[in-house]
């Protein structure tokens, strides 16, 4: 198996996927994913729930997120994004989540597929999906209507919302409609989720061999030490995948928006008649 095999197969959608895993990330859009990011690489078992279609992919070319002079395709941007989440612990599922029933202990994700409906607990939840948010119509946070949309009002710039373990990320807590914010704020949210699981944690920091032992002091949670030829490995592995992943262009075309494809299918019927 090749490498991009090994990595796609890392973020596939999973057969059996935990039914009650510590964090449901609902969206696998660029929030969620660097939630489930962070959550997964803490050790929190992590599940998202994604039903296909991110916004992003309607982006022609991304041009403001950071480390692209260039720019980058949107679409690539995304999958490699799911993928980290993938290399790090996540696992995926899909399907659309309809429902979110609050609980002190764990709370309800109600989700449909293709072929069911099931049921799936967590005693965190971060709700990232923000083009339709008729699922929190009965979770007890707190919406606000703007026009077509509706929003969560959270209680902080974390994402917490009034009920306990229940997470709001990006768009969906009316961050501006800009990737490198909603990513920046998916990080927050998860570590967010991951403070308040008290599950032992410092930073997320990988360091040089020695940055803590070498100063007498132990090496704290969610941190890690690594020797030069460990380091040395790392960078390789990612010159390559990061190669890999530019050799070619991405193979999907921006996805147009909903209105626009509607708009041109009546026109071209409308050519079809007239040519008739």
């Amino acid at each position: 198996m090749s490498e991009t095999d090994d990595t796609t197969a890392e973020r596939a959608p999973s057969d059996e996927p935990p039914t009650d895993p510590d964090v449901i990330v609902v969206g696998g859009g660029v929030s969620g994913l660097m939630a489930a990011t962070f959550t997964a690489r803490a050790g929190l078992e992590t599940l998202v729930i994604d039903d296909g279609e991110s916004i992003l992919r309607r982006n022609a070319h991304l041009e403001n997120v950071p480390g692209f002079p260039a720019g980058v395709n949107a679409r690539l941007f995304l999958d490699l994004l799911a993928e980290q989440a993938g290399a790090n612990g996540a696992a995926f599922l899909e399907g659309r989540v309809t429902d979110i029933d609050p609980d002190e202990d764990a709370h309800a994700v109600r989700v449909e597929r293709t072929d069911d409906e099931t049921v799936l607990t967590a005693p965190f939840v971060v709700a990232s999906s923000w083009s339709d948010a008729s699922y929190l119509e009965d979770s007890g946070v707190a919406l606000l209507d703007r026009g077509s949309k509706t929003y969560v009002d959270t209680d902080d710039d974390c994402g917490r919302t009034a009920v306990e373990g229940l997470y709001a990320a990006g768009r969906l807590a009316t961050k501006a409609h800009q990737t490198a914010v909603c990513a920046g704020h998916g990080a927050e949210v998860g570590l967010a989720v991951v403070e308040d699981s008290e599950v032992p944690f410092y930073h997320d920091w990988v360091v040089p061999e020695g940055y803590f032992t070498e100063r007498d002091r132990d090496v704290p949670p969610g941190c890690e030490e690594v020797p030069a030829e460990e380091r040395e490995r790392r960078e390789q592995a990612s010159i390559e995948r990061m190669r890999e992943a530019f050799a070619e262009p991405h193979p999907d075309e921006p996805t147009m928006h909903p209105s626009v494809v509607a708009k041109r299918a009546r026109e071209a019927g409308t050519e079809g008649e007239g040519d008739e």
